[in-house]
């Protein structure tokens, strides 16, 4: 629950984006944020301060004079002990208000007369030629400039009937856009490559040999790679997990298909993590249709070794000096010896390792460090957490490296 008991100032201004608006108050809640709505006049004409009132749990703000606030500064005691400021959705004519320092109503003053250390979000929702036009691209450098953070906009069909950029982010996007603005930056302007979930060797067209890996822990840090200011891609073994909001993805089956992409990409790259659980072996003389099953037969299969994926990334690194690699291990046994000899073998400066069968499939994780001075363990804690403290261990590695040279 990263959001629990976090106050968030949850600001709306014109726009039919307002129903988004009410299904990200309910997802705020229900992480545990103390949400308080304000609304300019033009959001009142798409939703109710009542509706708002309801999901929040708070009392609705709205007239820059509401005499129930006893000394009349709600422009003031409303950010007063906030931790964020988010403007969801913030139309064309807001953004103006805000690169200019207009404060004509309750929310914009608001704004202005915020702490200087309060973050202020927004998520832009206009019209595609508004998101396009001039006006609104100066403001957005300028907002950009004053260090206030926009989300999105997001491409797709808009309410007029036309196609293109100002959607405002979902509700899930944007409450993790939110989470994420809460997490240290310790990879800000790094290029981060990782792999994740199994591989699909083919027997036939319609069989295989895969594992049970679900691509959760490499999602997972995908994510909190992201989080900590990284510009990160993706390459995923076959998984029906969506894509960690703000991280590009390209999907792969084979082992075959993983290496082609990643070294397709590698090149620029700060850090590359293998994740992914690859297999050792493909099929050489996989049918090119399905092989039909006769009694008393069984078929006969070929087996020829991968490419390996992590060797292949750190031969680059002994001539570039970069991607840093970071691989994995996951062992049925002995995960201590088997771990820190891996890692001398890959030649690589950090493994993380783990119990297979304990991790695939699971939300929890226990993993293992290995590097130059032995071995580190991170208590079994949820995948999420433990990626972001394996970022952060990378970053204070880097950190070390760049000190040494």
């Amino acid at each position: 629950m990263e959001l629990k008991g976090k106050k968030i100032v949850l600001g709306l201004s014109g726009g039919v984006a307002c129903y988004k608006a009410a299904e990200l108050c309910r997802a705020l809640t229900r992480v545990g944020a103390e949400v308080h709505v304000v609304m300019t006049e033009a959001a009142g004409h798409f939703i109710t301060a009542v509706t708002m009132q309801a999901l929040s749990g708070n009392t609705v703000f709205n007239d820059q004079w509401d005499s129930r606030v006893a000394n009349n500064m709600a422009h003031i005691d409303l950010t007063r002990g906030a931790d964020a400021i988010l403007i969801a959705p913030c139309s064309a004519d807001f953004m103006r208000k805000l690169a200019h320092g207009v404060c004509d109503d309750l929310l914009s003053t608001l704004c202005l007369a915020r702490p200087r250390q309060l973050p202020l979000l927004i998520a832009p929702a206009m019209n595609v030629e508004m998101w396009q036009n001039p006006a609104t691209a100066r403001n957005a450098r300028q907002l950009r400039a004053d260090g206030i953070c926009i989300f999105g906009p997001a491409a797709g069909e808009q309410a007029c009937g036309e196609t293109g950029l100002g959607r405002m982010l979902e509700p899930e996007d944007l409450l993790e856009e939110l989470v994420a603005s809460f997490q240290p930056k310790v990879l800000a302007g790094k290029r981060v490559l990782i792999t994740a979930g199994p591989t699909f060797e083919a027997i036939d067209p319609v069989r295989g040999i895969t594992n049970l890996s679900s691509g959760k822990m490499g999602y997972a840090i995908a994510r909190a790679a992201r989080e900590a200011g990284a510009d990160v891609q993706l390459v995923s073994g076959p998984t029906a997990l969506p894509t960690p909001h703000g991280v590009r993805r390209t999907n792969v089956q084979s082992a075959q298909q993983m290496h082609d992409a990643v070294m397709a990409a590698v090149g620029g790259q700060h850090i590359f993590i293998g994740v992914a659980a690859v297999a050792d072996w493909r099929v050489v003389n996989a049918s090119e249709q399905k092989m039909k099953k006769h009694d008393g037969e069984t078929p006969s299969l070929q087996f020829e070794q991968n490419a390996d994926i992590l060797a292949s990334v750190a031969a680059t690194t002994s001539l570039s000096g970069w991607p840093y690699c970071v691989g994995f291990a996951a062992e049925s046994e002995n995960l201590v010896e088997y771990g820190a000899v891996k890692r001398e073998k890959k030649g690589i400066p950090l493994l993380v390792g783990n119990i297979g069968h304990h991790t695939f499939g699971q939300d929890e994780n226990t993993i293992v460090l290995f590097d130059d001075h032995g071995h580190t363990v991170l208590p079994k804690a949820d995948k999420l957490t433990l990626a972001r403290q394996l970022v952060s261990e990378i970053a204070k590695r880097l950190e070390q490296r760049s000190l040494l040279k």
